[in-house]
């Protein structure tokens, strides 16, 4: 008689950008309860230099890697002598950052014998339909954040064809940019949105990047250069800015984002039913998938198109290491292991067979 397999608990750390997260999962197969998820934010310590600084947020990672561990181990009510495995962010993101989760996760697997594997952080977003819904593949992950950008066909943990991104600017970039242009506090997501709430879209005629092309790839550079133009005009006609300037060129930024977003989603499906037939759903990740526009306008395409829309709880939207914990227990249960050569990777595309976006280096694809 077989015997049966148990649950797992695994330990998450992720250290990519800003945000220092670690949880505790138990997993049984591609099924998962999340017992803690503790992320500690840095907003405050790089509100001054309007972003993030990669020297800073390595720093803040080093410091307080231990203690939200130690948190989220507390808060799942365990001991770490209760985990099974570890998992890590290796990869891609702020070198330093990443650097310190691997260093930190070595050390632990070291001190404890745990077996742990490096987890690619956008296969952490991608997969996090699969921990929060139960969706199965095939599904269309749109992975929308600060720093990606990116239409995902999700056919398994390790098996992810890129449709189209970005070959510039991510949209939570953009958002950053265009609110240090128009003075909004960061992050610039919410600070947009915000003002936007109060704008009037059609004020000024933005433009629709790439969607007089073909495919589903994305740009957000010029658009941003347009809202900066569009800001120097006002300015020199009336000597500075009314609070009204801002909110009706936030609101027409926003606007003009929501649409590319939404056609370029639109053409994104018909590719990936095209490749892999029928879709258990259309899922979003990523910060800019809690701007309310952009979602209503996801929700409505979804439903047009008779296709489940999945949105994660922003929490599980965002950087964290629940997701992380999730994508490494996938690879443990696969036999997966790293050892002390495990490497930290600032860039580590998904789709190891597609043509790079922005170009390639000597440290290879960036998405």
């Amino acid at each position: 008689m077989d015997t049966p397999v148990t649950a797992q608990i695994i330990l998450g750390i992720e250290s990519s950008c800003d945000d220092t997260a670690a949880a505790v999962l138990r997993c049984d197969g591609p099924r998962a309860e999340i017992l803690s998820n503790v992320v500690e934010g840095q907003t405050a310590l790089h509100a001054a230099f309007g972003g993030v600084v990669p020297e800073i947020a390595a720093r803040a990672h080093a410091e307080r890697l231990d203690t939200v561990t130690t948190a989220a181990l507390r808060e799942a009510g365990l001991t770490l002598d209760r985990v099974d495995g570890i998992a890590v962010t290796s990869g891609p993101g702020l070198i330093g950052g990443v650097l310190a989760g691997v260093m930190f996760a070595k050390g632990l697997a070291a001190s404890t014998g745990l077996p742990f594997v490096g987890v690619n952080h956008l296969a952490g977003h991608a997969l996090t339909p699969m921990l929060t819904d139960g969706l199965e593949p095939p599904y269309l992950m749109l992975l929308v954040s600060g720093g990606h950008c990116q239409f995902l066909l999700v056919r398994g943990p390790d098996d992810f064809t890129r449709l189209g991104g970005t070959i510039d600017d991510a949209p939570g970039e953009a958002f950053d940019k265009v609110a240090r242009l128009l003075g909004l506090p960061q992050p610039g997501g919410p600070s947009v949105q915000a003002a936007a709430a109060e704008g009037d879209p059609e004020r000024f005629a933005f433009p629709r990047p790439l969607l007089d092309r073909p495919g589903c790839d994305l740009s957000f550079s010029g658009l941003k250069t347009a809202v900066l133009r569009a800001r120097d005009t006002l300015a020199e006609a009336q000597g500075g800015l009314t609070e009204t300037d801002r909110a009706d060129l936030c609101a027409g930024f926003q606007r003009a984002v929501a649409e590319v977003l939404a056609e370029k989603s639109r053409r994104a499906l018909d590719q990936a039913r095209a490749a892999a037939g029928p879709l258990t759903g259309f899922a979003v990740a990523g910060g800019v998938a809690a701007n309310t526009e952009l979602r209503a306008r996801l929700t409505a395409l979804a439903q047009a198109t008779g296709t489940p829309f999945v949105a994660p709880p922003l929490a599980l939207c965002t950087d964290n290491a629940a997701m992380i914990a999730y994508a490494g227990a996938l690879r443990l249960a696969a036999g997966a292991r790293d050892d002390a050569t495990l490497s930290a990777r600032p860039r580590w595309p998904l789709d190891r067979t597609a043509a790079p976006l922005v170009g390639s280096g000597k440290k290879g694809a960036k998405a």
